[in-house]
Formats: structure tokens, C-alpha cells, sequence
């Protein structure tokens, strides 16, 4: 429950205790309270997007002079700037510092002149760095990207320069809202933070691990001592190239809601996967790519994707809207026939959950 509705409701019981004690008083009709009660709606929308990619071949384009970073969003910026604020999660560094990190094989970085301007033009508030590309460029690199996205009012969760800090959660509001996000990511160990050098927030995705049980658990415990209207955990799990969790996945989700979690925001498979409602919670098993220059993968549809547009009322979950779009080294509102693949390819991964779907112009929207 919101702290909003739970002050609207303790504002109530005093009103009903003050009747009972000063029967004088004028009582109060059902219209009088229907009207305090719309008067107390509150209503904020969150954009949730999947893997954000400023980096490799974009520099190219979007990072010269005569180019603005902003067009890096096509016909979807009026959308993004239309919400209270975006969550993403940052595949590459933003930084012209370091050195390819060694043993990967594709390095993703930024050059923060554009990629900054252009996620703030995306009306992007906070941003994930737990995955398995935020050290493609070493630690300094990893420093580089927490600096510029602070500096630009980006909060950030899921690396820092130790391992408490990497795990600690982010606090901010959006619209009437208070959001805390805790971030973790299955991959790459190797980015691990540890004692002495700078990194992510790296666990296993099993709700049965000792470790992940730990580590998750206190860093939700931490997240909810805040009293957040929305907690969120912002997940990089899973493989790439895959169109549904697994059961593994799928129970660390249900592991996460369980322990107070109202959002699991996954991603990692640059493709979309299911929305499943469980207890009390949402699980956005994958939110697909949604901007980067990765080409086509077979017929995955990589390059089909949804911004997820999450709805509270009061503080609490209403619906989620999903606005197709396309990537093309750039971002745009997907044409007829791209709608149209991805409302059935959407129902059909999510057909084991049992997610209904209403179609909402060309997209579809889940109520709560």
C-alpha cells in the first residue's frame, strides 16, 4: 500500500472518529466523499525500457557536431517526454577513458559528449549499471559513466566502487511517486566488485543460493526501510537470444516479489519475453532492446521491442502499456506491420503465465 493511500486513509478514520465525538457535526454525504476521495487521486506513469546501447557505431553518427543527440529517439521522443520519467538499463560505459577489457569479445562505450544529452532528452531518470558490459572499458571507465550520469540528475544502482556500494539501492521520485530500485546482474563475474576495485553487483539467480539470498535480501531490506510507493529490482539475467525464462528465472522472480518487490524489470535477452502477474507483484521477464546497433538476429525480432509503460494510481499498479518500436541504429515508433508481429508474438510468450492482453492501438496495455 502507498504511503498516499495510507495517509488518505488515516485522514478518513480521524474524520469518522471526529463525527462520533461531536454529533453536532454536519454528516458527511457519500458525494462530499467521493469528491475528497478524487481530489486525493494521484496518477504517474513510468517508462521501463530494455537494453540501452550509446556506444560502438553510434558514436559515429549521433556524437558529431552537426547532429543532435536527441535525434538518436526519432517520432518516440514526444512519447518519452510525455511520461514522468524512464528506467533503462545502460549496456556500454559512457566514457572516452580505458582499455578494452580482456577475454570479452565485444566492447561497448559511449562517448558521454552525446550519450548523456541524448538520455536525458529521452526523459531517462535512472539507469541500471548491473550487466554484463558496464567494465568493457575497465574500472575507470565504470567511474566515468556513475560521474556523468550524476551529474546529468541520473540516478544510478547495481556498480560502485565497492561491493556495498554496487548493492546499495537507488531512491528517487518520479511524478508522486517514490521509487527505490535495487540492481543486480548474473553476469559477468568477472565485473564482479570487490574490495579493492570498483564494480558490479554480480549474483547467482537462485533463489535457493545461500549467497544470492544474502545479498538480495538485505539490499530489498534496505530498499523498503525508504517506504517507496514502487520497489523495483532491475535484473540482468539470462542468456541472450532466448524468447522465455527459464524455470530457474521464472522462481527467482517469484522469489523477488515474495520478498516485497512490486517490479522485477528484467533484461539480458535482447528480445521481449512475458509479463506474468504474480501475488502482489509484476514480473517483466525481458524488455527486449532499445537502442543499439546489434544488426538482426534471425527471426528473434531483435530488432522489435516495447517501451513498457508502467501506470500508478495512488501509488499503486494500474496497467502497463506496451508502445511498439522499432531499432535501426535509432529508435522509432514501429510501422503497421511491426505492431502487428510483436502484439502476437507477445501473447504468444507470455501464453504459459496466462497474461491477458487488450489490444490499445497498435500496442497493448495488461491491467492490473
Amino acid at each position: 500500500m502507498s504511503r498516499h493511500r495510507r495517509a488518505f486513509l488515516a485522514t478518513a478514520g480521524t474524520v469518522a472518529v471526529g463525527s462520533c465525538t461531536a454529533p453536532e457535526a454536519d454528516p458527511v454525504s457519500p458525494d462530499d466523499l467521493d469528491s475528497s476521495d478524487d481530489r486525493e487521486h494521484t496518477e504517474t506513469t513510468i517508462g521501463f525500457a530494455g537494453d540501452t546501447m550509446l556506444g560502438r557505431s553510434l558514436n559515429g553518427h549521433y556524437g558529431r557536431d552537426d547532429v543532435d543527440p536527441a535525434s538518436v529517439w526519432g517520432d518516440l521522443r514526444p512519447r518519452l517526454e510525455s511520461l514522468d520519467g524512464v528506467c533503462c538499463n545502460l549496456e556500454c560505459c559512457l566514457s572516452t577513458r580505458g582499455e578494452p577489457f580482456p577475454g570479452r569479445t565485444y566492447h561497448f562505450r559511449g562517448d558521454p559528449e552525446w550519450a548523456v544529452p541524448a538520455l536525458s532528452a529521452a526523459n531517462v531518470r535512472f539507469a541500471s549499471l548491473a550487466n554484463n558490459h558496464a567494465m568493457d572499458y575497465g574500472a575507470v571507465a565504470l567511474t566515468d559513466t556513475i560521474d556523468a550520469l550524476e551529474a546529468a540528475d541520473i540516478d544510478v544502482a547495481g556498480a560502485g566502487e565497492s561491493p556495498a556500494a554496487a548493492r546499495e539501492p537507488a531512491t528517487f521520485s518520479v511524478g508522486a511517486v517514490d521509487v527505490a530500485v535495487v540492481s543486480v546482474a548474473d553476469r559477468y563475474v568477472g565485473y564482479s566488485a570487490t574490495d579493492d576495485r570498483p564494480g558490479i553487483a554480480h549474483i547467482k539467480p537462485d533463489p535457493t543460493d545461500s549467497d544470492t539470498k544474502r545479498v538480495v535480501g538485505d539490499a530489498i531490506e534496505r530498499a523498503r526501510a525508504h517506504d517507496p510507493d514502487l520497489l523495483v529490482a532491475s535484473v540482468h539475467w539470462g542468456p541472450n537470444w532466448v524468447e522465455r525464462p527459464s524455470k530457474l528465472l521464472v522462481d527467482f522472480g517469484h522469489w523477488l516479489v515474495d520478498r516485497g518487490v512490486d517490479l522485477v524489470h528484467g533484461h539480458s535477452a535482447h528480445v521481449v519475453q512475458a509479463i506474468e502477474q504474480y501475488g502482489d507483484g509484476v514480473v517483466l521477464h525481458d524488455t527486449g532492446n532499445f537502442v543499439d546497433d546489434f544488426g538482426i538476429k534471425g527471426d528473434l525480432g531483435n530488432d522489435r521491442s516495447y517501451l513498457f509503460e508502467v501506470t500508478l494510481e495512488d501509488g499503486r499498479l494500474e496497467e502497463i502499456r506496451l508502445v511498439p518500436i522499432a531499432i535501426d541504429d535509432g529508435v522509432s515508433r514501429a510501422d503497421e506491420d511491426e505492431a502487428a508481429w510483436l502484439r502476437e508474438t507477445m501473447r504468444a510468450r507470455s501464453a504459459p503465465f496466462e497474461t491477458t492482453y487488450e489490444r490499445d492501438g497498435d500496442g497493448l496495455v495488461v491491467s492490473l
